[in-house]
């Protein structure tokens, strides 16, 4: 008798040990979080850039990341956020994208309690938070330096842009505001570069519009609202032999830097801080993961003017 009722405790003892351990572990699983990070523009450097260096950071917390590029494809994005929605993560971060063109499909992530941040991204209700730059200020830094130091407030100018992005956008209107004040500028024509591939189609573009302005100081200056197409212009403006021709864009890629360090026709350009907004991101996260309140809005990263001086 009493050699089974040992045997019966044994057992039951090692029953609790494996009912305890299941318990474990499928609380262990539970606790791991699971973030999306959805962009159109991953071919895009600095997204790349920025997309990469939340990965990292939220791996580093145990955090599992899912990536989603759709290669400029703002179609193909509405269906893999409703795809993301269906899946429900605990959060969704949108990387260098305007939330209005993808609203509806946002909404139900809002109607699903999912948290939706930006990074470089724009802002709509119903979303968290958005880490960027203050892009109308760096765009009025940058066309101030372009009109006034470069240029001397005056002569000719072609803009290179892409309004689809609400980071450009914001420095294209601040573009649009300060020429008014400057008579004696003529902007020359804008020009929408594509994406993906930037610095290439802003190459071709400068290329044609060298061919169609071919007399030395017929073009001052190029204004670029991102470096890529920068780069693309001041390789195009070097091929040509137009050394006359000054640009500037923004964002502080390491190409464009070591471009107007080399004294080309590169002159200047606004470094974000890319990192910065990543770091913010996370930092969000961080709160809300805890249960902290997080106050809805936008979150700016400081920017520095980068020249030849």
């Amino acid at each position: 008798m009493k050699k089974r009722l040992t045997t019966i405790i044994f057992l039951l003892c090692l029953g609790l040990t494996a009912l305890w351990a299941g318990g474990t572990k499928e609380t262990a699983d539970d606790s791991v979080r699971n973030v999306t990070v959805l962009t159109p523009y991953l071919s895009s450097v600095t997204t790349k850039d920025m997309v990469d260096s939340l990965r990292t950071k939220l791996q580093k917390q145990g955090i599992n990341v899912t990536v989603i590029d759709t290669a400029n494809d703002f179609s193909a994005l509405a269906s893999r956020i409703e795809d993301t929605v269906s899946a429900k993560p605990d959060a969704m971060i949108l990387v260098s994208a305007d939330p209005n063109l993808v609203a509806a499909q946002l909404q139900g992530a809002f109607d699903a309690g999912i948290p939706v941040l930006g990074c470089d991204s724009g802002f709509i209700d119903g979303m968290l938070v958005n880490a960027t730059s203050d892009n109308y200020a760096m765009g009025v830094l940058i066309v101030r330096y372009l009109f006034d130091e470069l240029m001397g407030g005056k002569g000719t100018v072609i803009a290179l842009t892409h309004r689809p992005h609400p980071g450009v956008v914001k420095r294209c209107i601040a573009f649009d505001d300060i020429i008014k004040e400057y008579p004696d500028i003529t902007l020359i024509t804008e020009q929408h570069v594509n994406v993906p591939n930037p610095i290439e189609n802003a190459r071709q573009t400068v290329e044609n519009l060298a061919l169609a302005n071919p007399a030395k100081g017929s073009v001052t200056a190029i204004w670029c609202a991102w470096d890529e197409p920068a780069i693309g212009a001041t390789q195009a403006l070097m091929d040509a032999g137009r050394d006359e021709v000054i640009v500037t864009g923004v964002d502080g890629n390491s190409q464009a830097i070591a471009l107007i360090e080399q004294g080309t026709n590169l002159k200047a350009t606004v470094a974000q801080n890319f990192e910065g907004m990543t770091d913010l991101v996370v930092q969000t996260l961080d709160s809300l993961f805890v249960g902290e309140a997080v106050q809805p809005g936008e979150l700016y990263a400081p920017a520095v003017l980068i020249t030849q001086e």
